[in-house]
């Protein structure tokens, strides 16, 4: 391991500070320091496509090996300053290998399920979600399934899992209305168990390409966040909440307005803990790259305005974490304002509801083409753990530990 980065963050009242009425909050000045050092991933020389949980005190990492054939999903375990490799989830030689449509991971404490993409016809985008079950907690895997009942060679990803009352439920952006002629993806749902359950359309126009992120919520609940698109090609961030055993209506974060005639590959970011949820996202109305952040204190019914977090040259590709004081870590891919997004970071940046928020800090560089990937960031106990793909020398898997000090 080496040392990458020790920062010590001094955080001052935001000029948009109102002084908090949450007694859990802490007041005055904020601090926190990451000490962030680096680990060995057990990964191939080529590899990507990161993807981190953190449950019940143990962090999980998944990835993508490319191999002779095709590629390979692994798994491995966080074990104190190390990853201990657990084995191959699955492999294959038609699968659907993408820099954001990145296969994901979820617990709910019984059985571990894992979803990567496989082709379902010859076309360049004509491919399909696969789901597999583990039930002794990743070391053996079922047979795979299709997540869809849908089998057309159209477009089927950008799935996200999460597991809520001892149930897994995936949503992902489904492209069989491209398969009659009209080029719109929706967003779907169901739950995963002995058998699939009965799919639910969330959103029957949606952005073509954006991750989907979704969280349990404390109430037995979910609540998950995608890009929306409009007629008048409007593509703001939307939220829907299930709420005993229903889906709600969508709902717009915010009224961003950003108009834009093509899919712009950055999703937004769910964390939630004790009714709040907070949610960071892309977004460049008026041609302003940004990174926002939103929290809610009803579970997501409502959000408050967006805080920015960036500092010029936002690149996006976000994450989120609540801290037990109220607060949140948000991580993005960051460009230097001064040279634009030649040169990049992973940053991250602590907030408060009320608008406070820390200097940005770069926990490692990174790269701002595609070939870098989503960062990714988990929280374990005092500390973050971020994963992401490295493109010097070669493009691989990385991962650093952070420890915090607040």
């Amino acid at each position: 391991m080496n040392k990458l980065f020790t920062a010590l963050i001094l955080i001052f009242a935001g000029c948009n500070a109102q002084g908090s009425s949450d007694p859990d909050l802490p007041s005055g000045p904020l601090s926190l320091t990451l000490d962030v050092q680096e680990m060995v991933v057990p990964a191939d020389t080529l590899s990507g496509e990161p993807y981190l949980i953190s449950s019940n005190g143990q962090v999980h990492l998944s990835w993508l090996d490319r191999t002779s054939t095709g590629a390979a999903m692994r798994l491995a375990k966080m074990n104190g300053a190390s990853w201990g490799l657990m084995g191959t989830i699955a492999e294959g030689d038609r699968w659907f290998v993408n820099w954001a449509d990145v296969p994901s991971i979820v617990t709910n404490g019984r059985e571990m399920w894992a979803h990567w993409l496989e082709y379902n016809g010859d076309g360049r985008y004509s491919y399909g979600v696969r789901v597999r079950r583990s039930r002794d907690a990743g070391l053996t895997w079922e047979a795979p399934m299709w997540l869809h009942d849908d089998t057309s060679a159209v477009e089927h990803g950008f799935g996200a899992m999460a597991a809520v009352g001892g149930d897994v439920h995936a949503v992902w952006l489904d492209g069989r209305k491209w398969a009659e002629g009209v080029q719109e993806m929706t967003v779907r749902t169901r739950a995963l168990g002995e058998d699939l359950g009965p799919e639910f359309m969330i959103d029957g126009r949606t952005c073509d390409c954006c991750p989907n992120a979704m969280v349990a919520l404390d109430d037995d609940g979910l609540i998950m966040a995608y890009r929306n698109r409009s007629e008048s090609e409007v593509r703001d961030i939307h939220v829907a909440r299930m709420i005993n055993g229903r889906w709600e209506e969508p709902k717009a974060v915010h009224e961003d307005g950003w108009e834009i005639a093509a899919c712009p590959v950055n999703g937004p970011a769910l964390d939630a803990s004790n009714g709040r949820v907070a949610i960071a996202w892309f977004t460049a109305p008026n041609d302003d790259p940004q990174v926002n952040v939103a929290f809610s204190d009803d579970s997501g019914e409502t959000f408050a305005e967006p805080i920015r977090m960036d500092t010029g040259a936002a690149i996006g590709r976000v994450d989120v974490v609540l801290l037990d004081d109220g607060t949140a870590v948000a991580s993005w891919i960051q460009g230097d304002p001064a040279t634009g997004v030649s040169e990049a970071g992973i940053t991250a940046r602590r907030v408060a509801p009320d608008g406070r928020q820390s200097e940005p800090v770069t926990v490692v560089p990174t790269s701002a083409s595609r070939a870098s990937g989503y960062p990714r960031m988990v929280r374990d106990g005092g500390s973050l753990v971020f994963a992401w793909t490295g493109t010097q020398p070669t493009r691989s898997v990385r991962a650093a530990r952070a420890v915090m000090g607040l």
